[in-house]
């Protein structure tokens, strides 16, 4: 009955994610559609322009790091998918989950967190919509012996990629803490009891 409990989980989560991935799909097209509308107008404009001013064109291409969110700083990679993650990507971004659920930081996880976060209680499911609210549910109700001790025991140099993300657990695989890519970046965005 747990093994189909956990099926049924992991079947929903590949869903969930198929249904993300659609969504960051949609946006990377609009986004190239944008570029490719950009680069065209720059290139009428340096047609017309003498040559001089392409440096100046060709730097506002570019981001400028001052422009990245500080929240970002500490993830900075971005993946298209959870199969482009490199192993040393997934392994770091695993070793600091498991460091904050060692220390029992729950501002820490919060913020490791994407939201909506699902959180599947052994009593139900819950999906979280804000950090806030996530905090609010306590680190003694996040944080029980057996999720820390199958998280703890989980090796994150062997996580494997799959369409629901990176499960950092024990060998039997609850509780377990699973990751991501969202939006480009890796999160946590599911938890199971």
């Amino acid at each position: 009955m747990k093994r189909a409990k956990i099926i049924l989980v992991i079947g929903i989560m590949s869903l969930v994610m198929a249904g993300c991935g659609k969504e960051t799909d949609v946006t990377s097209e609009h986004s190239a559609e944008t570029n490719v509308e950009e680069t065209t107008a720059e290139e009428t404009t340096a047609e017309k322009e003498p040559e001089e001013s392409l440096p100046e064109e060709t730097a506002s291409v570019q981001p400028k790091e001052e422009d990245t969110p500080a929240a970002e700083e500490n993830n900075t990679e971005t993946f298209e998918d959870n199969f482009a993650v490199d192993s040393e990507s997934a392994a770091k971004f695993g070793k600091k989950i498991k460091e904050t659920v060692d220390a029992k930081d729950l501002e820490q996880l919060a913020e490791q967190a994407a939201y909506p976060l699902y959180i599947g209680f052994t009593d139900g499911g819950i999906s979280i919509e804000t950090k806030e609210e996530f905090v609010e549910l306590g680190a003694e109700k996040i944080f029980t012996e057996e999720l820390t001790e199958s998280v703890l025991a989980a090796d994150e140099n062997n996580l494997q990629p799959s369409m629901a993300g990176f499960v950092l657990a024990n060998e039997n695989g609850v509780p377990n803490i699973i990751f991501g890519v969202v939006e480009g970046k890796l999160a946590v965005y599911g938890m199971n009891y």
